[in-house]
């Protein structure tokens, strides 16, 4: 019997030998370069592996028999085998080709787990480096233009786009939607001092990935977000040192070098890894003003690989002044670029004359600093650890501090003058500000022609310096087909928002000259000190959430909870008016300045949001999702107002439901996704700055609900060797539910949110020679929450050209390209003037920001 049991517990034995299959190989790109990250499993099953800085792969598997050993990245077409898993160790060595299929490349956003897009019950959206290198010189409106679902206006110039996620309703910028880098947000706190996070970072070559999560389930991990999250990932060196440099040159004069280069740290064996990126560029355009835009960028990391992980210094610093656009009058009716007094086309009012302007205050002489325009000097460093400290145990933790001084110093859309029209005939002028005569000269003493319009004009300087540290700590326990993970997300901020408005005379001319009028103004300036704003804002966030990742056979969920609390302490100084000079004009005598006096108040929050979310693979080709969430939104808390007393307002969360369900198909060439969303958002409170009779702004505050459903489709198609077609369609109707401002608002459609949305994409690519041509349909929109303003639709054409030479048999290249920003210089206005709100009239001149005109760049990238 003994006998009996022994050689059964040896047959045993040797069948469980016979079932442990060693996979192991090496992932390379065409030419030799290790692909780091590459997900490499076992078709259907959990069996698999991400490779090494070496692109080495090695795993075990219990399976046998016949199976598909699937081997992806994004950027590159997926690479399949057949092996027989019999005991026999296996290895597969493979070189990776550029393209593929974008619903099997792996997601780093939004998850504890390695899956791909097919794998995943979100709707996400991946762009690879390649693609982000043709797009790299452009703002971030027009890297995001293209996703789905994304309303993206850009006319502003290179910073603070406006990005609009499925019908959530916003003032612009990134309201509901955190700019990360490498997993960490820019921004933790929404409305510190701003919601343009673009302002802090420039995209650049060394930029490895972006990966787009849309939906109530990305609020879950890190900093968390109800609409999505924008995550940029850096490439990291490898055993093999890489260099590109890249020179650009584009109409107005500019001028641009990039660089990144990569590699080891140390010996052949080493196990530390570097790499480094950069740029400096020199700008007078997109429109000439007068003022520059340059600064320089230099990010890096360091990376250590472990036995069990790794460990990573990552670093920014930017030393970077750029030039913001924003609405002015152009021709009633056509609302097209209208022509000045000249008898030229008006493409800005902005002016390098309007940098002179300074002026007493009760502090001392104030030069306005406009002529910075965008400014931003400081960096972040970020530590992120990741260990294992089992098979089933891993950690995952990041670690940022940032500190920036920031300017925003930006020229208004009007004088704010009650009564006062935005383009003026002299009489105009005199009578709208109840002056009986007055002789308008340029600042040299020469008479201005009689029939010559005048703008007047405000410019807003702002002084936004910021400091932030955060820390994201996650844990990863898996048990049998469940991931589970429990995570905090903390964070501490400190801003200040000071802001002067100017007021001052120009003519109506582009890029104009200033204007005396005798008796009412010096150096053409109307207005000393017509507003005057001084906050200083601080923030705590902790959060704390636990989610359970589950993959079965043919099912895979996602559920998890989130509890967060944030608090904030404001103080915001009074204001005079002060007496600071005696030229007998009121206006330019008196100066509303800080009183030194502050009032100070404290506000706090807390909420949780939940998250259910299932996949089924209907079969190898055909995914079903459905999630459901129920999020939160932390009002902005440079919205917070004070009673009388010195106490602050309510500062409730904002309440946002979520539901999607959608399909993604993908199938030899082709790959597709459909879905059906419908948002809903309860108590939002609705800020907007709206002109006030002075010259300065007043805030209106307005708590609404609204409601959004969509339909949303992409789909990417080779249809021919080295063709692919893409492109995406979404349709989304939405309107304000309710209104305690004004209840006449109930029924209309959310402002600014078009109802269709398209892009249309086709590349070419037989690695030497590659074009692109990209085109974004934006619909017709509403200007302001009244539908008073209707804004008609845009197309915007993009064309990319390029041809590789090869320069060595070691992989040297150097490609020579083009690219043409608004192909057909197509026109369009992306926004009306968010200073008149719903007074805004389309009247003989009517106040909105339009598209950028054509543009070219010429490049020259060399790999060695």
């Amino acid at each position: 019997m003994k006998k009996s049991l022994l050689a059964f517990a040896l047959f045993l034995s040797t069948i469980t030998a016979f079932s442990q299959t060693e996979i192991s190989g090496k992932v390379t790109d065409a030419s030799g370069m290790p692909i780091m990250g590459t997900n490499v499993i076992i078709k259907g099953s959990t069996s698999g592996a991400t490779t090494d800085f070496d692109g080495k792969f090695i795993f075990t598997t219990n399976l046998s028999g016949e199976q598909i050993l699937q081997i992806s990245y994004l950027g590159f077409e997926t690479y399949e085998k057949t092996i027989t898993c019999d005991g026999t160790a296996i290895t597969v060595n493979a070189i990776l080709s550029e393209g593929g299929n974008s619903l099997d490349t792996v997601l780093l956003t939004a998850t504890s787990t390695t899956r791909s897009q097919k794998e995943t019950p979100m709707s996400i959206t991946s762009i690879g480096a390649k693609k982000l290198s043709t797009v790299n010189t452009s703002s971030q409106a027009d890297v995001l233009r293209s996703i789905p679902g994304i309303t993206a206006e850009g006319g502003g110039g290179e910073v603070a786009s406006n990005i609009f996620v499925r019908g959530l309703p916003s003032g612009g910028q990134y309201q509901f939607n955190p700019l990360q880098i490498d997993g960490m947000p820019v921004l933790s706190t929404f409305g510190l001092n701003s919601s343009a996070h673009d302002v802090y970072f420039r995209n650049d070559i060394g930029m490895k990935s972006l990966e787009f999560v849309r939906g109530g389930s990305s609020i879950l991990y890190g900093v968390g977000s109800v609409a999505g999250i924008i995550n940029y990932t850096s490439a990291t060196g490898s055993s093999k040192s890489k260099t590109t440099l890249r020179t650009e040159v584009a109409s107005n004069s500019r001028y641009k070098a990039d660089f990144a280069t990569s590699g080891p740290l140390g010996g052949e064996d080493s196990n530390t890894f570097y790499a480094l990126s950069g740029f400096y560029r020199y700008d007078e355009g997109p429109l000439k003003t007068g003022l520059a835009t340059e600064g320089f960028q230099l990010r890096g990391n360091i990376k250590h690989v472990t036995d069990k992980g790794s460990i990573t210094f990552s670093g920014q610093w930017i030393d970077d002044a750029v030039q913001f656009f924003l609405p002015y009058p152009l021709e009633g009716g056509s609302r097209k670029r209208p022509t000045g007094n000249d008898g030229e086309e008006i493409f800005t009012l902005q002016t390098a004359a309007a940098s002179d302007i300074s002026y007493a205050t009760p502090n001392g002489i104030y030069n306005s600093p406009i002529e910075d325009g965008v400014a931003t000097k400081g960096g972040y460093f970020l530590t992120d650890i990741k260990h294992r400290f089992s098979d089933d145990l891993k950690l995952d933790a990041k670690l940022r501090y940032s500190k920036y001084e920031h300017q925003f110093n930006l020229f208004l859309d009007g004088s704010g003058v009650s009564g006062a029209k935005a383009v003026e005939t002299q009489q105009e002028f005199l009578d709208a500000r109840g002056l009986t005569s007055g002789d308008f000269t340029y600042l040299n003493g020469q008479p201005l022609a009689a029939n010559a319009l005048l703008f007047e004009n405000r410019i807003l300087d702002r002084n936004r310096p910021l400091q932030e540290l955060m820390a994201d700590i996650k844990f990863t326990k898996t048990a049998g087909n469940h991931n589970i993970t429990f995570g905090t997300f903390m964070s501490r901020s400190q801003g200040g928002d000071f802001n002067v408005i100017t007021n001052y005379l120009g003519e109506y001319n582009d890029r104009p000259e200033l204007i005396n009028v005798s008796g009412y103004t010096v150096n053409g300036v109307t207005n000393r000190g017509t507003a005057y704003t001084n906050r200083n804002i601080s923030s705590n966030k902790i959060a704390l959430f636990v989610a359970d990742e589950v993959k079965l056979d043919r099912w895979n969920f996602d559920y998890g909870i989130r509890y967060e609390r944030a608090s904030g302490d404001i103080e915001v100084e009074g204001t005079e008016s002060y007496t600071v000079d005696n030229t007998g004009i009121a206006n330019l005598d008196n100066v509303t300045w800080g009183n030194g006096s502050f009032t100070r108040g404290h506000v706090s929050a807390d909420d949780f949001a939940v998250v259910v979310a299932g996949l089924y693979k209907v079969n190898d080709d055909l995914s079903a999702y459905g999630n459901f969430s129920r999020g939160y939104f932390f009002p902005e808390l440079r919205g917070t107002k004070f009673d009388a007393l010195g106490n602050p307002s309510s500062y409730d969360t904002e309440k946002i439901i979520q539901g999607e369900l959608g399909i993604k198909y993908s199938k030899n060439k082709f790959s597709g996704t459909a879905a059906l969303y419908a948002v809903t958002l309860k108590d939002r409170r609705s800020i907007s700055f709206v002109n006030a009779p002075g010259g300065g702004f007043i805030e209106e505050v307005d708590i609404q609900d609204t409601s959004t459903y969509g339909l949303e489709g992409t789909w990417n198609w080779i249809f021919a060797n080295n063709f692919n077609f893409g492109g995406s369609l979404t349709y989304q109707g939405h309107e304000i539910t309710k209104s305690e401002a004004d209840p006449d608002l109930e029924g209309n459609e959310l402002r600014r949110q078009p109802n269709i949305l398209s892009t249309l994409a086709i590349d070419y690519n037989n690695s030497k020679f590659d074009a692109g041509l990209v085109y974004n349909y934006t619909g017709k929109k509403f200007a302001n929450d009244a539908n008073s303003i209707e804004l008609e639709a845009i197309g915007l054409a993009n064309l990319n050209l390029g041809y590789t030479f090869d320069l060595s048999e070691d992989g040297e290249t150097l490609r020579l390209g083009a690219q043409v920003f608004n192909l057909f210089n197509s026109e369009g206005v992306t926004e009306g003037s968010p200073r008149l709100g719903n007074n805004q009239t389309d009247e003989e001149y009517f106040v909105g920001r339009p598209v950028l005109p054509t543009r070219v760049f010429f490049n020259a990238t060399f790999n060695f």
